[in-house]
């Protein structure tokens, strides 16, 4: 019995990850990012898909393991250099970001209805971003270390660790205790124990890690200890009352700056790959598909104006702070969507009660459609801004130029079909007129057929008689 009880899970599993492989596979074929086929397994599989996933808490703690490592993995790829270079735009982007969140925020709760402490937590969840979506994204592109990958990365990582303020003020709004000299205290200590620890590893070199030559060529003990590094230090991030996120974050640069930093990067990227893949799982299974259609102008009205919004705010910000053209536009772009832990914010406001049922359904389905359509999003953007310096006198001779590959495949395969009926239509006519023939033919026999006997008996009354 005990097997059998943990066999169905292991089976759902397996099935997920089989279906996810197989849509990856067909969003590829698509010329499409494969973490939208991750996406969609979730919401074909989810509960208000096909229901054949009915709990997704296995797949969820999967899922913020993968946040957690991708993390961890960031500091280890960070450069130390080019981050204090990108910090200061990095905090004006994201403050500049976050106060027009917050309009937006409260903007939507009065259309809605909501109340104002609605309106700040919208804001809060718009305001951020998803690392795990810019990231791929911006790999995917070959940009993640190049100029719009560090500003990018940075404004991410300032994200992060404003969450943890956020958190606080969403709890207090629910009537917990939380004085303003706790929020400050501890964005205080997160950010200024961060640039201590930035400053005193950029005067110094490498880390040397204890057991270095025992440990280098021993894949398990590598992989386990930098596991172990990685939620180790979330877990004691969560305790001291800040993000998790911010202690991986944090151990990340530690390890990055040691001298197993090479050896350990090809070990743990796998682990962290199947892990991120189960986040976009995850976000399938949140999707309230029944919700969705019934409030389906309201949902897609609101994620529309989120994405545009942001990509704007986000190109403008970038190109104030000096960045080139197209670093502003391929930064902003991959900061367009809604972020991964605006779920956490939006939970956090549930439990609280200072968000409401209904609102924390809309603030999911928003977060769960701009990751999906993300991909999709910067892809035609990007495009038509390739071509925008071509002086098209229109956006629609922009999006036909951008496309003029596609338009012209799909043109060869309109021609072929065009071709394939045709010739449908001639060789259907040849058979229509051969039936016709027979059928003729056969009628012909069957008169032939009926006088024959009337002969017969015509003949038979001359003979007697005579």
């Amino acid at each position: 019995m005990e097997a059998e009880a943990h066999a169905v899970p292991l089976t759902e599993m397996a099935f997920v990850i089989l279906v996810a492989v197989a849509l990856g596979l067909g969003l590829m074929r698509l010329k499409q990012p494969p973490l939208v086929g991750f996406i969609l397994a979730g919401v074909v599989l989810g509960p208000t898909g096909f229901g054949l996933i009915g709990s997704s808490d296995s797949v969820t703690a999967l899922a913020e393991m993968g946040v957690l490592m991708l993390l961890f993995f960031i500091g280890i790829e960070l450069s130390l250099r080019a981050f204090i270079l990108s910090l200061r735009p990095a905090v004006l982007v994201a403050t500049g970001q976050l106060a027009v969140a917050l309009a937006i925020g409260f903007t939507i709760a009065w259309a809605t209805g909501a109340g104002m402490a609605e309106g700040l937590i919208f804001g809060f969840i718009i305001g951020l971003s998803s690392t795990v979506v810019a990231m791929k994204m911006l790999d995917d592109m070959d940009e993640l270390r190049g100029d719009a990958g560090r500003i990018a990365i940075a404004v991410l990582i300032a994200q992060d660790i404003a969450v943890v303020p956020m958190l606080i003020i969403v709890s207090a709004l629910g009537g917990n205790d939380a004085s303003l000299f706790a929020v400050a205290a501890k964005v205080a200590l997160a950010v200024g124990f961060l640039a201590w620890l930035l400053w005193w590893l950029a005067r110094r070199g490498k880390l040397r890690a204890p057991f270095t030559e025992q440990i280098a060529g021993n894949v398990e003990i590598l992989a386990l200890g930098a596991m172990g590094a990685c939620f180790g230090a979330a877990a004691l991030s969560g305790f001291l009352g800040l993000s998790p996120a911010y202690g991986a974050f944090v151990a990340g640069i530690l390890v990055g700056n040691s001298t197993l930093r090479a050896r350990i990067i090809p070990v743990i990227e796998p682990i962290q790959s199947v892990l991120v893949v189960m986040f976009f799982l995850s976000i399938g299974l949140l999707f309230d598909l029944s919700y969705i259609w019934n409030n389906l102008s309201v949902v897609l009205g609101a994620a529309l104006v989120v994405i545009a919004a942001k990509t704007l705010l986000n190109v403008f910000l970038l190109r104030a702070t000096g960045h080139d053209r197209n670093t502003a536009l391929v930064g902003g772009l991959s900061m367009a969507q809604i972020g991964e832990f605006s779920f956490v914010l939006a939970a956090a406001g549930l439990s609280a009660g200072a968000l409401g049922q209904d609102s924390y359904r809309l603030a999911i389905a928003v977060t769960a459609i701009s990751l999906l359509v993300s991909p999709a999003w910067m892809s035609v953007m990007h495009r038509i801004e390739d071509v925008a310096a071509k002086g098209f006198s229109s956006y629609r001779e922009a999006l036909s130029e951008a496309y003029a590959d596609e338009i012209e495949n799909v043109g060869e395969g309109l021609w072929w079909v065009r071709a394939r009926y045709r010739a449908g239509r001639k060789t259907l006519r040849k058979w229509r007129a051969r039936k016709a023939l027979e059928k003729a033919a056969r009628a012909a026999a069957a008169r032939e057929t009926a006088q024959q006997p009337a002969a017969d008996g015509e003949a038979k009354p001359d003979a007697a008689d005579r």
